[in-house]
């Protein structure tokens, strides 16, 4: 048994899993989890307008590393691994945050492009994948990048978008959800999924499975949940129309609406609007694109094993 710690560094969040590793009888590795957590330090404040990592938010996301450290000195973590995505990968400054993410955790910080994103994204998927027939199309939709992944073991087609709730947030929606700003919203989104077409055969998906905090607070909205529920989101299967109605109560949702939402955690609330609307476009993307096949996609699945899940899974295989 190796136990190790996957740390993911996205726009919005910072997260971490530290789980116990093993090889099985067939050589498989299995990993068991013994704490995953997470921290809102929106590192990618700012970013997709000023092309650097702003410094109180550098700030806060040090300050989140070196407690992921001490807590993976009390756990007595063997091997640790520290992956950075969308705004350190945009940031001219990145390097005064890699610097201080080694000084601090002891190891060197990976800064991943969008295609690794995504297949990480898709292998962690794989620990909560439901079964059946035929590819499933895997979407992580972070702050700064929302990766498309399609495959049914592993990934057959993927691209990185350059679109998420922060970034549609400050580009948009910062001054309130009105006609104008959500009609250009949806444009962009629209036109990137267009690409992403380019890449992605959508219309070959079985099966439609989101990744991340905007999704998994969309399903939590469309279960009536109270608080963080894992056991509930994980895993869910959603008709697509219920999906949609949460998309759009959220978008519509006020200030204070949102704040009594127990689901919501406070560093989502603002950003929260631009990533029901991404959801929203790629989930009526999908089913347009399946609905002439045999296979049409009716139901979301929600997943809350992801890219950090992944992280850890291909960490594993090195080390144990």
């Amino acid at each position: 048994m190796t136990r190790v710690a996957a740390i993911d560094c996205g726009t919005n969040t910072i997260r971490l899993l530290v789980a116990d590793a093993r090889r099985t009888g067939e050589g498989q590795v299995v990993l068991s989890s013994l704490d995953r957590r997470n921290h809102i330090v929106r590192l990618g404040q700012g970013v997709d307008r000023t092309g650097q990592l702003d410094p109180e938010a550098l700030e806060r996301t040090l300050q989140a590393v070196a407690g992921f450290a001490r807590r993976c000195e009390a756990l007595g973590v063997e091997h640790r691994r520290f992956v950075a995505t969308s705004a350190t990968r945009d940031a001219r400054n990145r390097q005064e945050f890699i610097d201080g993410v080694r000084e601090s955790l002891g190891v060197e910080p990976e800064v991943i492009s969008g295609q690794e994103e995504a297949r990480l994204s898709f292998s962690g998927s794989l620990l909560g994948a439901l079964p059946g027939p035929g590819a499933r199309l895997v979407v992580d939709l972070g702050g700064g990048s929302t990766e498309l992944v399609l495959g049914q073991d592993q990934p057959s087609a993927a691209i990185s978008l350059d679109t998420g709730s922060v970034r549609v947030t400050e580009r948009y929606l910062s001054g309130g959800v009105g006609v104008a700003a959500e009609a250009a919203a949806r444009a962009e989104v629209g036109a990137l999924l267009d690409q992403a077409e380019q890449v992605v055969d959508l219309s070959q998906a079985h099966q439609l499975v989101g990744l991340a905090g905007t999704i998994t607070t969309v399903t939590s909205h469309a279960l009536g949940c109270e608080g963080w529920q894992p056991e509930r989101v994980s895993g869910a299967v959603l008709p697509v129309e219920q999906v949609l109605r949460s998309c759009d109560a959220l978008l519509r949702s006020t200030p204070g609406e949102r704040e009594a939402m127990t689901f919501l955690s406070v560093g989502r609330r603002d950003v929260i609007a631009a990533g029901a609307l991404i959801w929203s476009e790629v989930v009526k993307r999908v089913v347009a694109a399946t609905a002439p096949t045999d296979h049409p996609v009716t139901q979301a699945v929600t997943s809350t094993h992801d890219i950090l899940d992944g992280i850890a899974l291909d960490l594993a295989e090195r080390v144990v």
